[in-house]
């Protein structure tokens, strides 16, 4: 565990996983400066976790992704006087003139953002053209039928779990440790190293059963977790014939995205999933200026009276 930065009044952390030096390496040049500043905006903690939570020899030893429900627990034993954690994936990038988070965030709940409601795209839709885009322009082995086109009770009744009402992308989550450390820690026990998913065994359909099954689940706005593949599919389709992820069109549309949202989220294991890894992203002065003047929105009063015929210099 290394704190990056420790809170002064609020007692709240971001907190994330990067066992592996390679995580670490791309976590710290890529995300770490953005999360740093909204940290510091917000009077944030920052830890990351950079080491193994569990022996490689336990039964209980799956794969990495797991160890996100041991974060909790290991914090409260560490007693350093932190009330609520916010996990998130490594590989996600921060608008950091964005919200507080913990701001939306309930006590007693856990807070989670949807993956299937509240979305601001046609969810069948969106899904239809990730698989013909990538068929088209990444590989014509990538298959228009597939998992990605699951809906909620499908994905439950694959793992042979009851069906909840609503599937999150467990990239991102906020806890009250005094609540839910212990209860995340048992979540991470009840399977052993045999589990199976449908992400290789990855954790996501499991842990989201056990939250929905056991815990009130607040859904906090998409924007503080949007997915870079549903925005690509969307408004970005013409970065699909790019496999350069330091190309310059590719970071300009990844800033637009920030504009739009709190939270950017690279999830997946195709090209587009690696498009955050350019320490570039967020630096220019114009794309600066841009998110700084529209975080002004809410706190500029406008009005429709008539100023005239304005037009620019010439």
């Amino acid at each position: 565990m290394k704190i990056y930065r420790k809170s002064i009044k609020s007692n709240n952390y971001i907190v994330t996983l990067n066992i592996g030096s390679k995580y670490l390496n791309d976590w710290s040049k890529y995300s770490l400066p953005l999360w740093l500043k909204y940290c510091k905006k917000h009077d944030l903690g920052l830890i990351s976790f950079n080491k193994d939570l569990i022996s490689k020899q336990s039964k209980y030893y799956k794969k990495k992704q797991w160890q996100k429900l041991l974060i909790g627990y290991e914090l409260l034993k560490a007693d350093l006087n932190i009330k609520n954690i916010c996990y998130l994936d490594s590989d996600i990038l921060i608008n950091f003139y964005s919200p507080n988070i913990f701001n939306f965030h309930h006590k007693s709940s856990v807070s989670l953002v949807s993956q299937f409601n509240n979305i601001p795209y046609d969810d069948k839709l969106t899904r239809k053209k990730i698989s013909i885009f990538r068929n088209t322009f990444y590989s014509k082995k990538y298959p228009l039928n597939s998992a990605i086109h699951m809906n909620i009770s499908q994905i439950y009744k694959y793992h042979n779990l009851e069906v909840q009402k609503d599937f999150c992308c467990t990239g991102l989550f906020i806890i009250n440790l005094e609540k839910y450390a212990n209860l995340f820690k048992s979540f991470f026990y009840k399977y052993n190293q045999n589990i199976s998913s449908i992400t290789d065994g990855g954790e996501e359909a499991y842990m989201n059963y056990d939250i929905h099954k056991n815990c009130k689940v607040n859904f906090i706005d998409y924007r503080f977790q949007a997915l870079w593949v549903f925005e690509m599919a969307n408004y970005y389709p013409h970065l699909y014939k790019y496999k350069n992820i330091k190309n310059n069109l590719i970071i300009q549309s990844v800033e637009n995205s920030l504009i739009n949202n709190y939270f950017l989220h690279f999830a997946g294991s195709w090209y587009e999933s690696n498009m955050w890894k350019n320490s570039k992203i967020l630096k220019s002065t114009d794309s600066l200026k841009i998110i700084k003047n529209l975080n002004k929105i809410n706190t500029i009063e406008f009005n429709s009276k008539p100023a005239g015929v304005i037009k620019p210099n010439k």
